[in-house]
């Protein structure tokens, strides 16, 4: 019944982030953390969350903004590979506190942005990717830290996903290396987060009906709940959770 209700969950979340790009770790990594245990759910939910990518990316491959993904994954890549290693020593609950603060606060920050007139260039996403990488690497979920950059950048929809995806599929790729490298993805692990991994495929697959029905600004909206969700959830796991 445990494992009925992880797929269940994994097939609704990979449905959702399918939409949004963005929520199947943020609504996994709980479940995950109480059956499994913290240092198991990271490296299952960094397989599943590689295989979702790789999905959204199928998807929608044809509208991958290629110059976009260069420019973000010279950086994101190097910068993983240490956050990974960097999570193997260090607890990253203060760093998952600041990340909920961080979703909360990016909510104003791309609407005053957006209000502006205000739009970031190809190469301004190196300087994201060597963040974003690094925190991507110590915990489990920065999916929404993407999401202003890559919308003042001008992707939505389809090219928005694909390309967020495809940048979070080679951070994933990374970790994935790292850990096992590491000993920290022993076989059963890898064989828990290929099947979760593939309800979150099929959920991203049922998603782009749903995302062609949206416009630009309802999809902008959903994203803006959802960064206010993710920001909630982790704010919780860092500060209240024993």
């Amino acid at each position: 019944m445990t494992w009925v209700a992880i797929l269940a969950l994994g097939l609704a979340s990979g449905t959702l982030s399918g939409i949004v790009g963005f929520g199947a770790s943020i609504m996994l990594m709980p479940v995950l953390m109480l059956v499994f245990g913290p240092r198991e759910a990271v490296p299952i939910m960094a397989i599943a969350a590689l295989m979702a990518n790789f999905s959204r990316v199928v998807v929608w491959w044809r509208e991958v903004d290629w110059r976009a993904n260069a420019y973000y994954c010279a950086t994101a890549i190097p910068a993983a590979a240490l956050g990974a290693r960097t999570l193997l020593i260090l607890e990253p609950r203060i760093v998952e506190g600041t990340l909920g603060a961080l979703f909360l606060g990016m909510i104003p920050a791309r609407r005053w942005l957006l209000g502006r007139g205000l739009h970031i260039q190809a190469w301004h996403l190196a300087l994201v990717g060597a963040g974003i990488g690094y925190l991507s690497g110590m915990v489990a979920s920065t999916g929404p830290l993407n999401t202003p950059f890559y919308l003042a950048y001008g992707l939505v929809k389809g090219a928005y996903l694909s390309t967020e995806a495809l940048g979070s599929f080679s951070i994933g790729l990374t970790k994935a290396i790292v850990f096992q490298r590491f000993n920290a993805l022993p076989e059963e692990t890898l064989v828990r987060g290929l099947i979760i991994g593939a309800t979150l495929m099929l959920g991203s697959w049922l998603a782009k009906g749903f995302v062609l029905r949206l416009d630009a600004r309802q999809f902008r909206a959903v994203m803006d709940c959802l960064l206010a969700g993710a920001g909630l959830v982790l704010l919780s796991s860092a500060f209240v959770t024993p």
